[in-house]
């Protein structure tokens, strides 16, 4: 029989890229993960990972094994928690960025509360700096939100990638006198950004549209208000990205952390799992 802490290594290093950070995940040292691998590999017969210095990549029998073994480890949760968790397993308090809570997030949200029906999630879609705040005084047990590059003490972490946006079809004026400026309420990180950026570059500025709604900022954007700053996820089809060859250089290097409060729950570090599987996701498509 397959040992499902082997097939759940193995997932995580797949999903996360190497040892180091998959041992992370599974609470394990890089050695240990990297010998479970090995065993897994005995286990089943064949090479299940290229390794190509520090570029890890399933083989064509690890891509197979890789579905199996996420239905299996699926498979097994479902039934742990139909066994062992009372019929109220509480409640999660979860905080999440708004452009995410607009994107694919809400699915995986919806599908983990169906697979546990006596656990009830609270999800609440802010800016970062609340969701920031709120976690660190307890009133969420679960965060996932943006901060400046560089940040520690934190599940996991992933590189964001951010861009000014215009209109696609009514542009602004890169050469205006004032650049009118599109975002979300004082203390956002991307509104500060582009503020240190304009005054950098020694442009004026004003703020030409400020709303506390993601849906708010991407329509004022596409018809022609003024310049925002959005993520990757957050950029439509009527927006159009400026570069530094349009005057406009990057911003400073931004992040998103998922962070858990001390003493989290078993049901909410298996939610911190999921999410931090999503995120994988979206940064291997996007990159």
């Amino acid at each position: 029989m397959l040992d499902l802490e082997l097939l759940r290594s193995f997932v995580s290093v797949v999903d996360a890229g190497g040892f180091t950070r998959a041992g992370e995940r599974v609470h394990r040292t890089q050695s240990t993960v990297s010998q479970q691998i090995k065993r897994l590999e005995e286990d089943v017969g064949q090479v299940l990972l290229h390794r190509d210095g520090k570029d890890l990549r399933p083989t064509e029998a690890g891509e197979r094994l890789l579905s199996y073994a996420r239905r299996l480890l699926s498979l097994a949760e479902e039934a742990r928690d139909v066994l062992r968790q009372p019929d109220s397993e509480g409640a999660i308090r979860l905080g999440i960025p708004e452009d995410f809570a607009a994107y694919r997030l809400a699915k995986l949200l919806a599908a983990f509360s169906r697979s546990h029906p006596g656990l009830r999630l609270d999800v609440r879609a802010d800016q970062s700096k609340n969701l920031a705040r709120d976690l660190e005084r307890g009133e969420l047990d679960l965060a996932l939100f943006k901060r400046a590059a560089g940040g520690k003490d934190a599940i996991a972490v992933w590189p964001e990638r951010v861009h000014w946006v215009t209109s696609k079809s009514h542009p602004i004026d890169a050469d205006a006198a004032s650049v009118p400026l599109i975002g979300f309420p004082l203390g956002c990180l991307y509104r500060a950004g582009a503020i240190h950026a304009l005054e950098s570059a020694g442009r004026p500025w004003h703020m030409a549209y400020t709303s506390s709604s993601l849906a708010g900022i991407q329509a004022a954007v596409a018809a022609g208000m003024g310049l925002s700053i959005l993520s990757e996820m957050a950029i439509q089809s009527d927006h159009r990205v400026l570069t530094a060859k349009d005057g406009f250089a990057p911003i400073n290097k931004t992040e998103v952390a998922l962070m858990a409060s001390p003493g989290a729950s078993p049901a909410t570090l298996r939610l911190a799992d999921r999410l931090a599987e999503f995120c994988d996701n979206v940064q291997a498509k996007a990159a």
